[in-house]
């Protein structure tokens, strides 16, 4: 596997990285030509994720519950094989949070860390 990173929607990814959006809904303001390719399926539920609602307090529940999600979604496995045919692959995410994101439990979970 080559380097796998998180970056927020709105930054510039580095050369050669391949774009996957991992938010369920398309950021505001953000082209499609921005993306390669939008894995809305590995995203938190819609349940999940408002009960998160970005407060931190609720972050602890939210790994828990998205980890919960992640181990019995077929999305994973799709995101996985996209994984696998890139050398550099950005996960991105919309949130303002650089760290209390889905897309860092997902990246988490991808490395073991939660799975």
């Amino acid at each position: 596997m080559g380097t796998l990173r998180i970056l927020r929607v709105y930054e510039e990814p580095e050369p050669g990285e391949y774009r996957v959006l991992v938010d369920r809904l398309w950021p505001r303001g953000v082209k499609k030509d921005k993306i390669d390719v939008w894995l809305k399926e590995v995203a938190p539920s819609t349940e999940v994720r408002n009960a998160f609602d970005h407060v931190a307090e609720r972050f602890e529940a939210f790994v828990r519950d998205y980890t919960v999600e992640l181990k019995d979604n077929p999305a994973v496995a799709e995101l996985q094989e996209v994984i696998s045919k890139h050398k550099k692959v950005v996960l991105l995410y919309g949130a303002k949070d650089h760290h209390e994101n889905q897309a860092a439990v997902l990246l988490d979970f991808l490395n073991g860390a939660n799975g």
